[in-house]
């Protein structure tokens, strides 16, 4: 039987729970690493519809765009936010709303032609960028420590992984059937997964009670579409536009209300003070940069080796191609994840956050140095993603280090919020670059991808500051997490232990 709920329980006084029996038990794990895949599954499938969705729905090129960015908005709002609702009500009630709401996304994606209705099942599918701190939340609570650090790093990694198997699995579907064909494809998948964590997955008895902040969800929520609309759609309507203009005001104005309505909320959406100090902090710093780094890398490989041959640099792939270029590195990252969690248990997270750092920055040094030839081009963006696997594994251990058990939920969606963050501030630094280097024919030359090369490789760096400057006291002592610098609660009722 499932443990009964207390909602009285605090921070690490939890009992001891006994894993799961027989199959149920040996396969949590493996069914939460699916459901992260599928989330990243989910934001990749559009893209090689792009091109021709204006035909297939008669809309424009610029309403289309909205299937990508109505994604990439609801995932940001709904990650914190979900994540919050994850340790106040309970994690997996929470992550089956997130893979219900994006199964139910995809089936009316496979339902419609109509572009209003599609870019509103993409938002749906949004809420699935909840799934994977969700899950990291689980397993912090569901496993003994020492399986903990390998699942985690597992957990953590299945976004790139199911960013590399979504692209060409897509565009072979696109290629080959109807467009409405990959949906079905993605809701039956998505069924599936709903369907696993149901019964793979229990309840966890650990809680954080209170009130929901309903206040500082509809300012975050503000502050960020404000924010990465600005982001995202900069560079079609202009960087110097009233629109984007107002929007980064806009932006900078809620969330500074918002920051300050959180300082003095009782139960606050975000714990700011934790989430500024720098066990806490510098993660999520590490966490921005890193998914810059990272984006950066599968971005410019797609649109460099579809460039055409009369660039002088491309190679004409087509999109399955492309995708089959990208592939090593989902394999890469789900092989070196258990790699990096055993440097972090043997040399502590900080090195493998360092190590990721420095081996993305190396990638990109391969990539400025050869951008012509194929093999030279997968081996350089295998490396990034090398380094990709060392620094997200080690992110979420990070976290799990620095915060009372009761808010890992929402602290670590704050870290997954940032990854997203620095993903979409990459995507429109590498289109600048690429319009600003773009050439007579249309298309951006050579030097234009290497100028991002060099820009991605020196944001690498940063990872690399960010994880010597984290204070390195966050180790476990004797398998009790160090909560010094949390909040009073957690501290009073650690002594009271």
């Amino acid at each position: 039987m499932e443990p009964a709920i207390n909602p009285d329980i605090t921070p690490d006084m939890r009992p001891e729970i006994s894993p799961l029996p027989g199959l149920r038990g040996r396969l949590t794990i493996p069914v939460l690493a699916f459901g992260g895949i599928l989330m990243a599954v989910m934001q990749t499938v559009v893209v090689p519809l792009l091109p021709d969705l204006p035909r297939l729905t008669g809309a424009s090129p610029g309403a289309v765009s909205w299937t990508v960015t109505a994604t990439l908005l609801a995932g940001a709002v709904l990650t914190p936010v979900l994540g919050r609702a994850g340790d106040m009500y309970g994690k997996r009630r929470v992550l089956l709303l997130a893979l219900g709401l994006m199964t139910g996304g995809s089936v009316l994606c496979a339902l419609t032609s109509d572009i209003r209705v599609l870019i509103a099942a993409r938002a749906l599918q949004g809420a699935a960028a909840a799934v994977v701190p969700l899950s990291i939340s689980i397993l912090r609570d569901e496993l003994p420590p020492h399986r903990t650090g390998s699942a985690v790093a597992l957990m953590s990694s299945t976004v790139g992984i199911g960013a590399a198997l979504g692209l060409p699995l897509a565009a072979l579907i696109v290629q080959y059937a109807n467009w409405h064909v990959m949906f079905w494809a993605t809701s039956a998948l998505g069924a599936l997964g709903l369907a696993l964590a149901c019964w793979a997955v229990r309840e966890s008895p650990v809680r954080e009670p209170g009130r929901f902040d309903a206040l500082g969800a509809a300012g975050i929520a503000g502050g960020l579409v404000c924010l990465l609309l600005a982001v995202s759609q900069g560079g079609q309507w202009g960087w110097g536009s009233a629109r984007v203009v107002g929007l980064f005001a806009g932006a900078v104005v809620i969330l500074a209300l918002w920051s300050w309505q959180q300082l003095r909320a009782d139960r606050p959406l975000v714990d700011l003070r934790l989430a500024v100090g720098r066990r806490v902090g510098l993660p999520h710093l590490a966490a921005l940069v890193a998914g810059f780094a990272f984006y950066a890398n599968s971005l410019v490989t797609a649109q460099l080796v579809q460039a055409p041959r009369s660039s002088g640099y491309g190679l004409g792939l087509s999109i399955v191609q492309t995708g089959l270029c990208l592939l090593p590195n989902g394999v890469i990252m789900l092989l070196l994840s258990p790699v990096s969690a055993r440097i972090s248990a043997a040399r502590g997270p900080r090195v493998s956050l360092a190590i990721g750092g420095a081996v993305m920055a190396l990638g990109y040094v391969v990539r400025i140095a050869d951008s012509r030839d194929l093999w030279v081009i997968v081996l350089g963006g295998a490396i990034v993603s090398t380094g990709t696997a060392f620094a997200y594994s080690a992110l979420p251990t990070l976290i799990l280090r620095a915060v009372p058990a009761g808010q890992t939920a929402s602290a670590n969606g704050v870290n997954v919020l940032m990854r997203t963050i620095g993903q979409a501030v990459s995507s429109a630094a590498v289109a600048a670059i690429l319009v600003h280097h773009a050439s007579g024919a249309g298309f951006p030359s050579l030097r234009g991808y290497e100028m991002a090369f060099a820009m991605a490789g020196a944001v690498a760096l940063v990872v690399i500051a960010a994880a010597f400057t984290v204070p390195a006291d966050t180790a476990d002592n004797g398998g009790r997490r160090s909560l010094r610098g949390t909040t009073g609660r957690t501290d009073k009722a650690l002594e009271g232990a």
